[in-house]
This record gives C-alpha cells, sequence and structure tokens, in this order.
C-alpha cells in the first residue's frame, strides 16, 4: 500500500509542477502580448475618438461617441507638407511600389536557387557566399552608390526622352525605389529558395531533363509548382520590409507627388497647422499598417510553415 501511496503523491505532484509550469508560462505570453499590443490599442481607439475626448479623457478609455470622421480625414483631407489632399494617393505609390518589386525579387531569388542547386556551375559555392554576404550589408553603406547609379539611370532617361520622347521608366522615383528593393533583397530571396530546393528531389529534374525538358519548362513545371510554402514566406517577408521601408524612401522618393506610403505618414505628423490632431494621425498610421496586418492575417500561419519546409531533407 505504501509504495501505491508514494507512486499516487508522486503523479499528483508531477500534475502540479506541470500545472504550475503552464500557469507561469501563459502568464508571461499573456504579459508580454498585452505589453507589445498595448500601442496598437492606443493607436485604435485614438482613431475614432473626438479631439475633445483625447484632450480631456484617458488615453486608455474606449471613445464614448464613436467616429470614423478621422479616417476619413486621413484619407482624403490631411495635410502632407503643403498639399491637403489626405495620404490616398501615396498609399497607392506604395502599392505600385511594393507589388513588381515582390514580384520581380521573388521570381529572381527562385530562378537563382534553382540554378545554384540544381544546375550547379564551377564556383556556385562562391557565387552563393557572395550573395549571402549580400544580406548583412547595412542599409547606410548602399546609400551614396546607390544613389549615384540611380543619378546615372536618371540621366539616361533624360537622354532617351530628347532622343526618342519616353525615358522607359528611367529616373522616376517609384521605378528607382523598385529597382533598388530588387537589388537589396535579392540576397535574401535567393537564401529563401536555395535553402528550400536544396531539399527537393534532383531525381526529379534529372528524369525531365531525359524526357527533354528544358530549363524553364522544368523551372515552370516542376519546381516553381511545389514552391507554394517558400513562395508565402518571400512574399510575406519582402512585402513587409519594403513596404515598412523609409531610409530608402525618403533618400530616393522622398519629395513630391511620388513618395511612398512611409514618408507621407511622416509628413502628415510632422505638419503643424494649429492643433495637433492626434486622431488623425493615428487614423492615417492604422491605414499604413493595414496591408501588412492583412498580410499576415491572411498568410502568417503559412510563414512558419514555409520556413521548415526546406529544413529536412528527405
Amino acid at each position: 500500500m505504501s509504495a501505491v501511496s508514494s507512486t499516487l503523491s508522486d503523479a499528483a505532484n508531477a500534475a502540479r509542477s506541470r500545472m504550475f509550469s503552464r500557469i507561469f508560462i501563459y502568464g508571461l505570453l499573456v504579459i508580454f502580448a498585452i505589453v507589445y499590443l498595448m500601442p496598437l490599442f492606443v493607436m485604435l481607439v485614438t482613431s475614432f475618438k473626438t479631439m475633445d475626448e483625447i484632450q480631456n479623457g484617458n488615453m486608455l478609455a474606449l471613445p464614448k461617441s464613436p467616429t470614423i470622421d478621422p479616417w476619413f480625414k486621413a484619407w482624403g483631407e490631411a495635410c502632407v507638407g503643403l498639399t491637403c489632399a489626405g495620404i490616398k494617393g501615396y498609399f497607392w505609390n506604395s502599392i505600385k511600389m511594393v507589388v513588381p518589386a515582390v514580384a520581380i525579387s521573388t521570381i529572381m531569388g527562385a530562378l537563382n536557387g534553382y540554378v545554384l542547386t540544381k544546375w550547379r556551375f564551377p564556383g556556385h559555392t562562391l557565387v552563393f557566399g557572395l550573395m549571402l554576404f549580400a544580406c548583412f550589408i547595412p542599409f547606410q553603406s548602399v546609400l551614396l552608390p546607390m544613389a549615384t547609379i540611380l543619378g546615372s539611370l536618371g540621366r539616361f532617361g533624360a537622354m532617351l526622352r530628347n532622343e526618342i520622347g519616353v525615358s522607359l521608366g528611367f529616373g522616376n522615383p517609384t521605378v528607382n525605389l523598385v529597382t533598388v528593393h530588387v537589388i537589396y533583397g535579392l540576397g535574401f530571396t535567393t537564401l529563401f529558395f536555395r535553402n528550400y530546393y536544396e531539399a527537393f528531389p534532383t531525381e526529379l529534374v534529372k528524369a525531365a531533363q531525359v524526357d527533354g525538358a528544358s530549363f524553364f519548362q522544368i523551372f515552370r513545371r516542376i519546381m516553381l509548382p511545389n514552391s507554394l510554402p517558400i513562395i508565402v514566406v518571400t512574399v510575406i517577408y519582402q512585402f513587409t520590409n519594403i513596404w515598412n521601408d523609409f531610409l530608402f524612401a525618403s533618400a530616393y522618393a522622398g519629395t513630391g507627388d511620388s513618395m511612398p506610403m512611409t514618408v507621407a505618414l511622416n509628413n502628415v505628423v510632422n505638419t503643424s497647422t494649429g492643433v495637433v490632431e492626434y486622431n488623425v494621425n493615428m487614423a492615417a498610421a492604422m491605414i499604413a499598417a493595414l496591408p501588412t496586418l492583412l498580410v499576415y492575417i491572411l498568410a502568417g500561419r503559412y510563414f512558419v510553415r514555409g520556413l521548415m519546409a526546406g529544413a529536412v531533407k528527405g
């Protein structure tokens, strides 16, 4: 009986220990979640408050008389510098920049990963090492060299405009930003796809070669259809980085009607025409954050799954 009682006592102690461990872990997670989400909560509730309520109330309190007027004003009436037409134009500027930059860098990264794993060539390890090194180059160190290159492209575009009447996009601020983000992001996208394709069965590629499939046929019909997990990872990573970028955006498109959303948001906050409208500023910040929030909400569950897909070679 004593042995049985001792076993039951040990089991009860172990169960209590596991319960206290779970309470401790989940308690910490809840605390960290509250701390992390508090700024988002303040931004959201402030964007639905009137200025009187903001000035006289508690910033953590829920709005007593919710209003969506700050959102409409941020979208269509907020002053960005000397122009008071809202942030809608700059929002679409970011869309026009992000979509092609993400698409081009993803496709090029997939091609690079495909070549570096399934069409190895002398020196492929060195090439991959150099591209991997690009992932560790800080933004600030490429500002001046990239500005020199973009200046040369702008002069080339001006020459084309004089010769044939169109610049073909050379010198356009949006095209400049697309170029910068494709070049800077190529090291990361190549790394993602190279690691993913390293675990992809080479036998399928060789069998396709025996059947007479060309380089691009294998890539289009075999590699891309099986790359959805890593494509999702790459799109989320690139979209988030490019949309939230401020340094390149302010350096290469920081003035005029071509500036992207992040620069426009900074100008909205720093534009003073009397009373600072915190509700409009918070609404503008929420609008700027919505695309990345939607991307993570819709495709976030595939992010970790895609990262782990190429982690184990089978």
